[in-house]
């Protein structure tokens, strides 16, 4: 009797266990696919800002998709002046997304966000980056700094998806 007890509390105790550990891949799951809208081939064109004037501009391709069972999603950026390819996943355990840069000079991590409908990705407090959609259905990334109060572009893409 005793024994039966004890083979009892085992399993609930394992079936507890698997809930939660369901639950949280259930999490993840949801929040990676809130970044479906990112998905495809995009083609379009990068532009560098300085004081508000395009210092640089050119083509650009960027190629998203999810990787390791949709628990990772993958860009890979090429523009005639840059070339980086980029991580985003979830944390469960932080509650929020992390964007891992990698590019020739180095890598970095970066904590993000989805906030309506777009991903905002914080560098530092006066540098964030914005993955989203345009009213046309086309793809666009910006950067901003925060220059003396005010939040000034300094770079933007924007793309068609090719698919």
């Amino acid at each position: 009797m005793r024994n039966q007890k004890a083979s009892k509390y085992f399993y609930f105790i394992v079936l507890i266990f698997l809930s939660s550990s369901i639950f949280a891949q259930n999490i993840k799951k949801d929040k990676m696919e809130q970044l479906n809208f990112l998905i495809g081939e995009w083609v379009g064109t990068s532009k560098i800002y300085k004081n508000g004037i395009v210092t640089k501009q050119g083509s650009a391709y960027e190629k998203i998709s999810y990787d390791l069972d949709k628990s990772i999603l993958v860009i890979e950026l090429n523009t005639e002046f840059l070339q980086l390819r980029t991580i985003i996943n979830y944390d469960e355990n932080d509650k929020k997304y992390y964007y891992h840069r990698f590019s020739k000079e180095g890598a970095a991590r970066y904590p993000a966000e989805y906030k309506d409908g777009k991903l905002i990705v914080w560098r530092d407090d006066k540098t964030r980056f914005f993955f989203g959609r345009t009213t046309e259905g086309d793809f666009q990334e910006y950067g901003e700094q925060l220059i003396n109060g005010k939040w000034t572009k300094i770079f933007e893409d924007t793309f068609k998806n090719t698919q």
